[in-house]
Parts: structure tokens; C-alpha cells; sequence
């Protein structure tokens, strides 16, 4: 491949995964939080719980399970698709950089 149709399809990726991200950010509505049930994990009775039957790292897997699931809505997706973008971006010219190693075949 050659180098001018790796950074046309570099260009390509880029607009197209941060376009996506700018329409996600416009037009996402922020997160809100039930009034009535609120956020488990600010609860220091269910905190409480979580540790006694599973220990701390209970509730620091549960935390985390927060974390990723709050990643994947709202505003936070379009940050978490341009993160994506980067990272595929990266990925695609490490590899298009590299086309010898991957069709090399093995010697019997």
C-alpha cells in the first residue's frame, strides 16, 4: 500500500470517527440520575454490604462496572468514540506500515 493512500485512508478515519463524535456530543442529553433510587453506589449502607459478602474488591469491581457503563451513554460516548477513533487510527497505520510481517508465511 502505498503511503499516499495510507494517510487518504488515515484522513478518511479520522473525519469520519470525529464526525461522529461532534454529531454524538450535539445531540446527546446529559446523564441524569433517578430522584427516587438515585446511585447505588453512593449509598454507604449498600457500600457496606457489597464489602461484607464479597470484601473490598467487591466494590471496587462494581465501581469500575460504573465507571465503563457511564462511559457508553450521554456525552461521555462521543468522548469515548474519539478516544476509539485514535486508537483504531493508530492501529490501521501501524499495520498498513508493516505489510511484510503479517503475509510472511512459515518455513516448513
Amino acid at each position: 500500500m502505498t503511503r499516499q493512500k495510507i494517510n487518504r485512508i488515515t484522513r478518511c478515519l479520522l473525519v469520519l470517527g470525529f464526525g461522529a463524535a461532534l454529531v454524538i456530543f450535539l445531540t446527546a442529553a446529559p446523564v441524569t440520575v433517578d430522584p427516587l433510587l438515585g446511585d447505588p453506589l453512593e449509598n454507604k449502607k449498600y457500600l457496606r454490604e457489597l464489602q461484607v459478602i464479597g470484601g473490598k474488591a467487591n466494590v471496587l469491581s462494581a465501581e469500575f462496572q460504573d465507571w465503563c457503563a457511564a462511559q457508553w451513554e450521554g456525552q461521555l460516548l462521543a468522548r469515548t468514540v474519539a478516544v476509539l477513533t485514535i486508537v483504531v487510527t493508530l492501529l490501521f497505520r501501524f499495520v498498513a506500515s508493516h505489510p511484510g510481517n503479517a503475509a510472511r508465511p512459515t518455513p516448513p
